[in-house]
């Protein structure tokens, strides 16, 4: 099994394949156990914020302890969100990133150039496109602007960024975008909300988030069917989610669902196992009431 035959696979059967974030290293294995007893596909993944301000360490941290824990039938390994621009506007030396992960063994990479001009964000995508497709290693990228309900730039309450479309991913820059950058899936931007990563408000709980459908059934023409993929997945109400899986969009990250209750176990008990216990309850809830993918593996590959 490989990510891009997964994904594919899952987009064709209108289920999905949730990529579940680590920002502490053992979540990798109650996650990974999660999604084989589900008999679900799901991605384990790690995003460069994860490392610089969680505690997954590095991305070789991440791969090692997934090589560990990993059920090859079930699990695939991705490197989320490494950012041309990064969440304090920095410029980030992406390429070395995504040559080691690579090199980690990680079978799907995303590079992320939504904070640059439509132009640079495919130079930059198609620079790492042919970088990992050299390797058989499969490419995300982003396009439009996620929110976050820690951003403060947005101006406006969500109802209004929702009626509005502001910051959603463009019809016509989404087709140039997937004509000339070479990525496999495109994450955009319908209404989801990424969650906090500043240390006063990792505890809240997000708002609820809902999808624009329409926008969706839109961009699935305009990019000539291509995989979408949906961030910000934690704290959308189920039937949009259950609408989009319908409708293209092919892979949902996971993150504040699984991170909360791994921190407030912790809190609580100060047990590592504890706190594995809740994020394997968890996760297994999420793939089989939320997310409605339990028997996903058996139903793409068969018995």
């Amino acid at each position: 099994m490989n990510a891009q035959d997964a994904v594919r696979r899952a987009y064709i059967n209108h289920t999905i394949i949730p990529a579940f974030n680590i920002p502490y290293l053992p979540m990798v294995k109650p996650v990974a156990e999660a999604i084989r007893d589900e008999d679900s596909i799901a991605m384990i993944q790690v995003a460069r914020l994860e490392w610089e301000k969680f505690a997954s360490q590095s991305l070789e941290a991440v791969a090692e302890e997934y090589f560990r824990h990993c059920y090859p039938d079930y699990t695939l390994l991705h490197l989320d969100h490494v950012p041309a621009i990064d969440e304090d506007l920095k410029a980030v030396d992406f390429l070395p990133i995504i040559e080691r992960a690579i090199r980690a063994g990680y079978q799907s990479v995303m590079v992320d150039g939504s904070r640059l001009s439509l132009d640079d964000n495919i130079a930059v995508t198609k620079q790492t496109a042919e970088c990992a497709h050299r390797a058989g290693v499969a490419v995300e990228a982003e396009l439009g602007a996620v929110a976050g309900h820690e951003s403060g730039g947005i101006g406006m309450s969500y109802e209004e960024l929702f009626r509005s479309r502001k910051g959603f991913t463009k019809l016509d820059e989404a087709a140039r975008f997937v004509r000339e950058s070479g990525c496999d899936w495109l994450s955009v931007a319908v209404g989801s909300i990424h969650g906090a990563i500043a240390g006063s408000l990792r505890d809240q709980k997000k708002p609820e988030a809902r999808l624009d459908i329409d926008h969706i059934i839109a961009l699935q023409e305009a990019t000539n069917h291509l995989p979408l993929v949906l961030h910000g997945g934690s704290g959308i109400r189920q039937e949009y989610i259950l609408a989009a899986v319908q409708n293209g969009i092919a892979k949902i990250n996971v993150g504040t669902d699984i991170r909360q209750p791994y921190e407030a176990a912790l809190r609580e008990r100060q047990d590592v196992a504890f706190a594995q216990e809740q994020v394997y309850r968890k996760t297994r809830a999420i793939i089989h009431d939320f997310l409605q993918t339990t028997g996903a593996r058996t139903l793409l590959y068969g018995a």
